[in-house]
């Protein structure tokens, strides 16, 4: 039977058909070489059947990277350790306000601000020199979830709203100049339409196609801590309790490994894990 004629299960119960490119694609996104990746792709093809769920097809090709080196799995398992920053969405929060920070914006989580109407708590506040973003996140722990244009619509009438008060008092320096609603799933075409529309900047897993969450993340080398496959959960926990979100956060913060009671030799082969992950 061939590939292309083979449908798969979404997890949003939807039927598509298995395409090996994208699977290729994400592929060759962690690292692996074209060797690597072919010999992936042919057990994957091999062991396909009608009715197959994307996530069996992930759990094999995550496994079989997994056995040829374990930061190429850390790499393709990217998606799925942003859903485990949940159950809530502080800790994704957390994860935006740090890529923002990496890339020299100044940040603020969970301020309250004021409008004409109401105040409003706003999850990420950011500036660049004369640049400030209100940024909102909308984060899901269940994927198949998308972000429909409830979201946006809601999001700007806030955003509208703090901006209105600062526009009547004459006070230019609370004025945001862009409104930003980040996702860890994907936006719907009336969502993005609306965002489009009302000025707004979305942020989806992947859009804007050329500078997307995870494009943004693999450029900068700001991998979560939930992509280690080192790290126990209950450790991963932790370090999220303590705001550790990135693996380049843990690496200038180490000692936390201490407390965790992680053996010098397990603590050296996670830092190595960390360092390819993020570059250094």
């Amino acid at each position: 039977m061939q590939d292309q004629n083979i449908d798969i299960i979404k997890s949003s119960g939807e039927k598509v058909k298995f395409s090996l490119h994208k699977l290729r694609n994400s592929l060759k996104r962690s690292g692996a070489n074209d060797k690597v990746v072919e010999q992936i792709l042919d057990t994957v093809r091999d062991e396909l059947y009608q009715g197959i769920s994307t996530k069996e097809i992930y759990n094999r090709a995550f496994a079989l990277l997994k056995n040829k080196k374990p930061v190429f799995a850390s790499k393709y398992k990217l998606k799925k350790a942003i859903y485990e920053l949940g159950p809530t969405g502080f800790p994704f929060e957390r994860f935006v306000a740090a890529i923002l920070q990496y890339s020299g914006y100044e940040v603020t989580v969970g301020q309250i601000i004021q409008g004409k109407c109401v105040s409003h708590e706003v999850d990420v506040a950011a500036r660049k020199n004369s640049e400030y973003l209100l940024i909102e996140c909308k984060f899901h722990s269940e994927q198949g979830r998308n972000c429909n244009v409830k979201v946006p619509l809601y999001i700007y009438s806030r955003y509208q709203d703090i901006i209105t008060l600062n526009r009547d008092q004459d006070n230019g320096n609370m004025i945001p100049d862009e409104g930003w609603v980040v996702t860890n799933t994907r936006f719907t075409k009336d969502a993005i339409q609306y965002g489009k529309c009302a000025g707004l900047y979305l942020l989806s897993w992947d859009y804007p196609s050329e500078n997307s969450l995870k494009e943004r993340i693999d450029r900068l080398g700001l991998y979560p801590i939930t992509v280690s496959t080192l790290l126990t959960n209950r450790e991963k926990q932790f370090l999220l309790s303590r705001d550790i979100v990135l693996c380049k956060q843990l690496i200038g913060d180490v000692f936390y490994l201490d407390h965790l009671g992680v053996s010098e030799q397990r603590k050296q082969k996670i830092l190595h894990e960390i360092k390819m992950l993020c570059n250094e």
